[in-house]
């Protein structure tokens, strides 16, 4: 049997810049392969949804487009078998022929056929815009001649093992449309995603660390959203007299025992602050924009004792919010367009950070040894970043901004990195290095600075902390 023959029969060549291929399929192709989902003005929109299978794109139209929400099922008419080289076709159809209007590709991926039975079609989508499960189902009863008529159901997701956050940018948007974007104040604190479901909770670091139990006080979070399943985008961060202090933090972090990270949590207790939400309820929000997402957020979430969801504030209002930020001691401001899509593990000029100071993060590449009262300790850190070909390049030391206490937990944590040669990928100069004892490029530190020389150096770089939550792969200079 010719499955295209419908298809052929319904289209003149000459007429169309659709395929319309003169051959039978062959077939082929009895796997799961390609999915296209086409946005189709036609007499009236719709949706084509087109699965390849036995050499055709077997298709659905539909009027209310691919549902996104798992309570809510969607009509999905069954039209005729499609040719596969419809799956990249764009373009108008010629008014006066068959389904005359634009098409554009809306989505398109491939696969995974979890069930196939004539009522019923069951597949896991990898597209750009559509991840997930998806079910279509025939409405009509066996002996029905007119089986036309299914329904589309998208499957309820589960949480994701681990997801890499969306990263912001240096930079300032524009003046000229600043009502496109939001601010956010910017936290100094550990990104953190947070899964949550049935009412238990998991912390998730930058590079995928599990952190639960790092942070015990924030557990209830998830039982405060009931029966809710949520993912969560935000910052952990301790406060010192009304303030985020990020080196009041720096002992939280690097607790792995339960039993000391709950005695922490007595003394210097930290906030998980909510500013973004990627799944509710099994559906996925990463394609939405970021307005609907904030106000998604905002319609659930309920501030606790250690979590809340900080406001935004319009675009327009940059420079006052800049400024309000800068008063308070904040790190500096975070623009996001409204109608940005979360993009895990990229950063974009959607999201754009604005600083009150120069901050970076830095690799430690070694350690000179210390004089006078830092005899046996660390005198100050030889620091690199990763430039643009991805070698790591030396950018300065430093020697400030180091604690007592500090002082002793580096070098014990330098002391077992130690190594013969330098993990520069470049020469440093020989008067910087001289006595220098080199490590492994394992550990991130962040650090502000008053600029950056022409030759890429950092002028008087303060040490403010370490950053376990960081890939020292990713770090790049970013002021």
């Amino acid at each position: 049997m010719d499955r295209l023959a419908e298809y052929r029969g319904k289209r003149d060549p000459t007429r169309t810049p659709e395929p319309v291929p003169d051959r039978e399929p062959d077939g082929t192709g009895n796997q799961a392969g390609i999915f296209v989902v086409q946005e189709h003005h036609a007499r009236r929109l719709h949706w084509d949804f087109r699965l390849e299978r036995d050499g055709v794109l077997v298709s659905w139209a539909l009027p209310r487009g691919v549902p996104d929400d798992p309570e809510q099922n969607h009509l999905a008419v069954h039209t005729e078998d499609h040719p596969l080289e419809y799956a990249t076709f764009h373009g108008q159809i010629p008014r006066g022929e068959y389904g005359a209007g634009a098409v554009t590709i809306w989505d398109h991926g491939t696969y995974e056929v979890l069930k196939w039975i004539d009522r019923e079609v069951k597949v896991v989508l990898h597209g750009e815009r559509l991840h997930g499960g998806y079910v279509l189902f025939s409405t009509a009863r066996k002996g029905d001649k007119d089986d036309r008529n299914w329904m589309i159901h998208r499957e309820r997701l589960s949480l994701p093992a681990s997801l890499t956050p969306m990263l912001a940018t240096a930079g300032r948007p524009p003046a000229r449309g600043l009502g496109e974007w939001a601010v956010e104040m910017k936290w100094d604190g550990v990104r953190a995603l947070a899964f949550m479901e049935n009412g238990r909770l998991r912390l998730g670091s930058r590079t995928g660390k599990d952190i639960t139990a790092t942070y015990p006080e924030v557990a209830g979070m998830a039982r405060a959203i009931g029966h809710k399943q949520a993912l969560l985008d935000g910052e952990i961060v301790a406060f010192t007299d009304g303030h985020p202090d990020f080196e009041a933090l720096q002992p939280r972090m690097h607790v792995s025992s339960a039993a000391q990270a709950v005695r922490l949590a007595q003394i210097t207790p930290v906030t998980y602050l909510a500013f973004d939400v990627l799944q509710l309820d099994g559906r996925s929000l990463t394609g939405l924009p970021y307005s609907e997402r904030h106000a998604l957020l905002t319609s659930f979430f309920q501030n606790g004792s250690n979590w809340l969801s900080p406001p935004n504030f319009d675009g327009e209002d940059l420079d006052d919010v800049l400024t309000a930020s800068r008063e308070t001691g904040l790190e500096g401001v975070v623009a996001k367009r409204l109608d940005s899509r979360y993009e895990p593990g990229a950063r974009t000029g959607n999201w754009l950070k604005v600083k009150n100071q120069l901050r970076q993060e830095v690799v430690v590449a070694g350690w000179k040894p210390g004089k006078g009262n830092r005899t046996g300790l660390i005198g100050s850190l030889l620091v690199g970043v990763h430039d643009d070909d991805g070698d790591l390049i030396y950018c300065g030391h430093v020697g400030t901004g180091f604690s007592d206490a500090t002082l002793r937990m580096l070098t014990r944590k330098l002391e077992s990195l130690r190594r013969q040669d330098s993990p520069f990928d470049q020469p440093a100069p020989a008067e910087d290095v001289r006595n220098t004892v080199w490590v492994e490029p394992r550990l991130v530190a962040e650090v502000t600075l008053t600029r950056w020389t022409r030759e890429g150096r950092m002028i008087a770089p303060v040490y403010h902390g370490l950053r376990d939550d960081k890939d020292p792969a990713d770090v790049v200079r970013e002021t």
